[in-house]
């Protein structure tokens, strides 16, 4: 994992101080993602070890973490997983606390991989933005937009997921490409430098939607490695 170092000339990044920053800033003039830079207190790893998940994505419940039987250290981790919800629930959001081992990767990815080891941007009809937080394990990482390409717009796979279509570089086509979710993920240039989210920052993150002023942000999930413990995680 790339460790917590943003590009000191990244400007479509922008660090601040508290919850009320976070939510007021807007993302405009080009800063696709904000940062509440955190030192959390607590024990996490105690959480996630008390969890004792199994494969996969577990959603967890404020009611399971409640009554997990932990440390002092363990109930101030706790306690910040509930507030950082509730923070987020006042808001008319609908925050998702997971524990995950791993995601499921294509099957038959093409000549476009579309698992959220991907880098990719978050898509929606309407305007809205992404919320991440990782408090335990690998966490999130990230790509500047310049050191990245579409991979449909690149010729070679463009012409390979055309053949596969079977017809012609239209809209139709195009309605493809968005249809299988083609468009949204990304491949880094030469010389590109991924960086990590860090863990305990929570993060604002800019969507593609119609008429969004700035460019979405893209992201992945880390590589889940043999060993490593399993990620907690919070989306919105």
């Amino acid at each position: 994992m790339p460790p917590f170092l943003l590009p000191p000339d990244y400007a479509r990044i922008q660090r601040v101080r508290s919850f009320h920053e976070l939510l007021t800033t807007p993302l405009t003039g080009g800063v696709n993602a904000l940062c509440w830079d955190r030192e959390l207190p607590g024990n996490f790893s105690e959480v996630v070890e008390q969890l004792a998940v199994g494969e996969g994505t577990t959603t967890l419940e404020d009611a399971r973490l409640e009554t997990l039987p932990v440390s002092a250290a363990g109930r101030v981790a706790i306690d910040i997983l509930l507030a950082d919800q509730r923070l987020l629930r006042e808001q008319g959001l609908f925050p998702e606390l997971d524990c995950v081992r791993g995601y499921a990767r294509d099957q038959a990815p093409g000549p476009v991989p579309t698992d959220v080891y991907s880098f990719h941007v978050d898509s929606a009809t309407d305007a809205t933005d992404t919320w991440l937080c990782t408090y335990s394990g690998p966490a999130s990482e990230g790509l500047r937009n310049d050191e990245a390409r579409r991979h449909v717009d690149i010729p070679e796979t463009r012409a390979e997921l055309l053949r596969r279509f079977g017809g012609e570089d239209n809209n139709d086509f195009l309605e493809y490409l968005s249809g299988n979710c083609y468009d949204l993920h990304y491949l880094p240039v030469p010389q590109a430098r991924p960086f990590s989210f860090g863990v305990g920052n929570l993060w604002r993150i800019a969507v593609a939607y119609p008429g969004n002023p700035v460019p979405p942000f893209i992201h992945r999930a880390p590589a889940t490695l043999p060993g490593q413990p399993p990620r907690l995680l919070l989306i919105s």
